[in-house]
């Protein structure tokens, strides 16, 4: 094989035949094979190397575009969340809602403390919210839940809603199954969790009191660095789709 194809580049006196200028000659030489020449176009040379750009450049944008996609789209900038927090978070929500833009429903740095207010801004929608805290130590948690907010007799919710927090590593507590007590509200407080000795989250109408128990409908931990803890900031999030 070898001999044929180096015989190819000598005339029948044995002279070395003049290369055309459009021509290259390459040579292949490896521990686990016969080493051998192959000769090709200039034209052919640069389409290959065209295609290895090519593919290169896809894979790059394909990795790209994955750690893109884990960062949802906000329609203003949050207070309380970073990178870190937005990733982790929108990785665990629904598939429903992967995808869609967040919009800002309610804050308490742009409409003041109150749960009055909270209700008000989500009396049209019809979409599933993201409950946002940061207590007086600095530490982030809260709840996606698969309906607005809003005052109810009766608890309303389903098995999508769950709870979470930053220790700082992430933590989720989804549904149990052992009861349906997801969300609850009236106009003196909002509470998520239930059917123990409290609830998994509780907030006062003045959006400055907050509790977080161990409850029954998620068997979580407290949320809160305490207990009982003071509210510094509350951001709501909707997920328009």
């Amino acid at each position: 094989m070898w001999k044929s194809r180096a015989q190819r580049l000598t005339d029948s006196s044995g002279a070395m035949k003049k290369m055309q200028k459009n021509i290259r000659v390459l040579y292949f030489a490896s521990d686990c094979a016969e080493p051998y020449v192959e000769i090709i176009t200039v034209k052919d040379s640069k389409r290959r190397l065209s295609l290895c750009s090519s593919l290169e450049s896809e894979v790059d944008e394909t990795e790209f575009q994955e750690v893109e996609d884990d960062f949802p789209v906000l329609s203003h900038a949050s207070q309380l969340l970073d990178d870190f927090h937005l990733q982790k978070i929108a990785a665990n929500l629904p598939s429903r809602t992967q995808g869609y833009p967040w919009q800002l429903v309610y804050s308490t740095i742009n409409h003041g403390s109150s749960l009055k207010t909270l209700y008000r801004n989500m009396a049209d929608l019809d979409s599933p919210v993201l409950l946002v805290i940061r207590d007086m130590h600095k530490k982030v948690f809260g709840a996606f839940c698969s309906d607005p907010f809003r005052v109810s007799k009766y608890c309303y919710g389903t098995g999508e809603t769950f709870l979470f927090s930053f220790n700082p590593d992430f933590q989720q507590y989804r549904w149990s199954g052992e009861n349906s007590y997801f969300v609850s509200g009236n106009w003196e407080s909002l509470q998520i969790g239930g059917g123990g000795a409290g609830f998994a989250l509780w907030l006062d109408a003045d959006l400055y009191h907050g509790a977080s128990f161990s409850c029954p409908t998620f068997r979580n931990a407290p949320l809160s660095t305490n207990e009982d803890f003071i509210v510094q900031d509350v951001e709501v999030w909707t997920v328009q789709n």
